[in-house]
């Protein structure tokens, strides 16, 4: 399942809300909604750290003015986690039940549990 992006900056666990794009030929700092799909050179951020970026000292900062609001689920992430809740309630196989009228001897390999006994080098 596809996770909410997370805010870019270190350390910071909020969802992005908003997305940050350097114009670097016109030394301008562009915060604005959140783009529709993560992209190299944007960085994505939350609320906090949208509404207080700063930039260098001879740049610009142009900011969306509006609302930050989260993106709406898509239809992959409705259907990912559908899959993901049927996946977790479906039960676990039973592993097969051995044979107690073979049972094993004292020289072949057989399984207990997590374990699994080795047979001696002879």
């Amino acid at each position: 399942m596809r996770s909410p992006r997370r805010c870019s900056r270190n350390g910071c666990p909020r969802q992005a809300v908003a997305t940050l794009t350097y114009v670097y030929n016109e030394s301008t700092a562009v915060v604005g909604p959140l783009a529709a799909f993560a992209e190299p050179h944007t960085y994505d951020l939350c609320e906090q750290h949208a509404r207080s970026l700063t930039a260098p000292r001879g740049w610009d900062v142009v900011r969306h003015e509006g609302e930050f609001e989260p993106p709406p689920p898509t239809t992959d992430d409705l259907v990912a986690l559908a899959e993901a809740v049927r996946e977790a309630a479906r039960p676990a196989p039973r592993p097969p039940e051995h044979d107690q009228t073979h049972p094993e001897g004292p020289h072949q390999t057989g399984r207990r549990g997590h374990l699994r006994v080795i047979p001696p080098n002879h």
